[in-house]
């Protein structure tokens, strides 16, 4: 039997990128779809197909989808911080809805395996004191417009498979490793510790991590021996933020920030961010929003994953010190070329 080819729709992405770079690596004839604009260097160096366009290009989907046994959806807006949250939803859910009507196109289902989605962590229903499973389900009530719009997406690709589009959808935690091109807000710190540029640490934050390695090898995995209609956490473990930075600094061979700041003051500089984003009409990533996001966390349990798939997370220590040396790199290239910007914000 001839194989299919895989397509990894934002295959541009840090956890895309990743996803298309085992693919190839296993030997898979892959295409990937991005936007014309896209920053790809992350997959630069790949044998890969690709096909220029956004998630509203049905022609273009329906050209990449075509022949194809799995899908990769790797494609969200994760700006949490955004005044104007009409973005995320476009994004996250309409665009998606796009996708799914021409996945679901009779001569593209035909040959369709599986159609992996990727969800996020905070689609699961969390609470402190207690370890969240798939089985918890989200109380609407309160919710971010960033999580509203990752929920209303999770919930569409789950309608579109009990209709009948072997679909799963992947809980993705906050991924760390080699290769963040993009500066992720969550890389953001990491490229601050090693370039020396963090101001403080943050008491009192903790956030449920994985090595983006590791989340694409679940993605993979999933495609082989998901469940239709089931959601898998793919998460390592929790870990203080003030943890995450340590490793880092420690990596990279320099001092972690001496001052840290309390919840409190955390809360009292985000009430800034939004007072200041209302007066300059301008988004800013420290804001109500994105703290009370921070604060909202609580522990998962990946078991499922485990169990129904074989994943194996390493510790993801390993992945946030692969991240450090990333930066490194970029941190020693700025150096040599005499760079004196503050690149980490690249």
């Amino acid at each position: 039997m001839i194989a299919k080819p895989k397509l990894v729709i934002g295959a541009n992405g840090f956890l895309g990128s990743h996803v298309t770079r085992q693919l190839v690596d296993a030997g898979h004839d892959v295409r990937v779809m991005v936007r014309p604009s896209a920053n790809t260097i992350g997959i630069d160096d790949l044998d890969v197909t690709r096909f220029h366009g956004d998630v509203f290009d049905s022609a273009t989907l329906r050209a990449a989808m075509t022949g194809c046994d799995d899908i990769y959806y790797c494609v969200v807006d994760a700006r949490s911080w955004l005044r104007d949250p009409s973005p995320l939803f476009r994004t996250n859910v309409e665009g998606l809805r796009n996708v799914l009507d021409v996945a679901s196109e009779g001569s593209i289902a035909a040959d369709l395996r599986r159609f992996v989605f990727t969800s996020s962590y905070a689609t699961v229903g969390r609470r402190r004191g207690r370890v969240a499973t798939e089985d918890d389900i989200i109380s609407p009530g309160g919710l971010t417009p960033y999580v509203q719009s990752r929920v209303q997406a999770e919930n569409l690709v789950l309608s579109r498979a009990e209709a009948g589009l072997p679909a799963v959808a992947m809980c993705v935690s906050t991924t760390y490793g080699d290769g963040d091109w993009g500066r992720t807000p969550h890389g953001a710190f990491i490229a601050g510790a090693v370039f020396g540029k963090l101001p403080f640490l943050m008491d009192g934050i903790e956030l449920e991590v994985v090595g983006v390695d590791d989340a694409a090898a679940a993605m993979i995995l999933a495609a082989d021996r998901g469940c239709n209609g089931q959601r898998y956490l793919v998460s390592e473990r929790m870990i203080a933020l003030n943890e995450v930075v340590r490793i880092a600094a420690e990596e990279a061979g320099v001092p972690p920030p001496r001052r840290s700041i309390s919840v409190p003051v955390l809360y009292a500089l985000g009430a800034l961010g939004s007072i200041k984003s209302r007066l300059t009409g301008k988004d800013a990533e420290l804001c109500l929003r994105s703290v009370r996001m921070m604060r909202a966390e609580a522990p998962v349990d990946h078991a499922k994953a485990v169990r129904e798939l074989g994943w194996q997370p390493r510790p993801v220590e390993e992945s946030i010190r692969e991240a450090a040396r990333f930066w490194m790199r970029m941190r020693d290239a700025k150096r040599r070329n005499g760079a004196t910007r503050d690149v980490w914000k690249l």
